[in-house]
């Protein structure tokens, strides 16, 4: 008898929370940043970003979408990668302690 691997099911992103998003129109190079980029303009670029991000009616939803995928370059929803990292260990942490499924 062969096992059938079966990949868990991940609900299907919804997008209309990008129509509001302040980052609509911006250059991508300044959430996702170019190769090669160098600390001082790497925290200069992030800076930018999360100026935005911060501003952002959407803001909750696109860090939500980033966690639950999980994303695992540029800025979403107001935190770059290994802050989106942290992030998530927190709510798994404490979707653990209340007994719940985590990140989303």
């Amino acid at each position: 008898m062969s096992q059938v691997r079966r990949q868990i099911a991940r609900p299907r992103p919804s997008w209309g929370w990008q129509d509001d998003a302040a980052c609509r129109g911006e250059d991508l190079v300044l959430f996702f940043g170019p190769d090669g980029e160098r600390q001082p303009e790497r925290d200069i670029r992030e800076r930018k970003a999360k100026a935005i991000c911060a501003q952002c009616p959407v803001r909750a939803e696109c860090l939500d979408y980033a966690l639950s995928r999980p994303e695992k370059y540029g800025t979403w929803g107001g935190l770059n990668e290994d802050e989106r990292a942290s992030e998530r260990r927190r709510r798994m942490r404490r979707a653990a302690s209340a007994g719940i499924s985590a990140v989303a």
